[in-house]
């Protein structure tokens, strides 16, 4: 696995319950600002467990663009929603309310 993935796979631990990120915000918090599919990828190609959070990660809108990737097709809804994250048709409502954005909020 790429130091890349690997980084993607630490900060994506980091975001808070109740929050969400996005793939481009991710990469740009790495220095990659135009690898938002490499971080999706990266999500892709391992093997999700409690600790990678990767139901808070969605796509520059709010859409929950990587649900395909988990067990069920709500899954990812579900886990967001219990999180009190608003969701509606499979999109997070009000997405700035919500916005978890590394390169504002982590300081490592």
């Amino acid at each position: 696995m790429s130091d890349f993935f690997l980084d993607v796979i630490e900060v994506v631990k980091l975001i808070p319950k109740g929050r969400v990120t996005t793939y481009g915000r991710i990469a740009k918090y790495l220095g990659s600002a135009k690898s938002s599919r490499s971080v999706g990828w990266a999500l892709n190609n391992i093997k999700l467990d409690d600790t990678i959070p990767a139901h808070r990660v969605v796509n520059r809108n709010g859409l929950l663009t990587g649900r395909s990737h988990f067990p069920k097709p709500d899954f990812m809804k579900n886990k967001l929603m219990a999180e009190g994250v608003l969701i509606d048709d499979n999109c997070v409502v009000n997405l700035n309310k919500y916005i978890w954005d590394p390169i504002k909020d982590l300081t490592l």
